[in-house]
């Protein structure tokens, strides 16, 4: 676990870790504003020579557009875009699905599991509607860069907590936030198709991150609900 040593409650979080690989995990509340603060203390700390966003490689371009830009994080792309703009290396890769890597990781389990046809069939819908809205960044990426536009893809979650909080403040909301969400996951079982998409995702990214750290120190920035997993993957 990671301490900070400044007394940020959003930086010395239970969010973060540093395996001894030379990786730093940072589970993030997507768009939260103490993510936002903590995502961006670690990458500033830590230096990292590979950043690894769980974004498709698709739609890494329009974060990176944004996020040269100059956009508020909190108007666009939160802590994925907060993390590039206080990266200081260029590698910033996108380790999440869909991918061929990913798609060939899908297959083989539906090859070794032949789960029920209807769960292979909610599983590609999935994967399809994620595929379609990593189109639309890679598409809108470019409007931003041969244009003075600065377009968007999809909606950020909004909170009744705001950046001009006190650091106090965000923190316990980010961990009310938190609480939440884990304990609806607790309470109902994720379905077959749900829980093969998240567990594919889960080790296509782990995968990811071993590969990358070949090349250096890899801070890898997940939503929450993928952070537990993914210490256990590399760990």
């Amino acid at each position: 676990m990671t301490d900070d040593a400044s007394g940020d409650p959003r930086l010395g979080s239970a969010y973060q870790t540093t395996l001894e690989e030379g990786v730093t995990l940072v589970g993030v509340v997507h768009d939260h504003p103490a993510s936002v603060a903590r995502v961006s203390g670690v990458v500033e700390r830590r230096r990292p020579d590979v950043l690894a966003l769980e974004l498709p490689p698709l739609a890494v371009g329009l974060y990176e557009a944004h996020a040269a830009g100059g956009t508020d994080p909190l108007a666009f792309g939160g802590e994925m875009s907060a993390a590039i703009a206080a990266a200081e290396t260029d590698r910033v890769v996108g380790i999440d699905g869909p991918s061929r890597r990913f798609c060939r990781q899908l297959a083989a389990r539906f090859a070794r599991e032949r789960p029920a046809a209807g769960t292979v069939a909610r599983s590609l819908r999935g994967v399809a509607s994620v595929t379609r809205t990593a189109v639309a960044c890679r598409v809108a990426a470019a409007v931003a860069r041969r244009t003075p536009l600065s377009p968007t893809v999809g909606s950020r979650t909004e909170y009744d907590i705001t950046a001009a909080d006190p650091p106090e403040r965000q923190a316990e909301d980010e961990r009310r936030q938190a609480g939440a969400a884990t304990a609806v996951l607790d309470a109902f079982e994720k379905p077959p198709a749900s829980r093969i998409r998240s567990e594919t995702r889960e080790a296509h990214m782990a995968d990811r991150i071993r590969a990358l750290r070949r090349e250096g120190e890899v801070v890898a920035v997940v939503g929450l609900g993928h952070f537990d997993p993914l210490v256990e993957r590399l760990g």
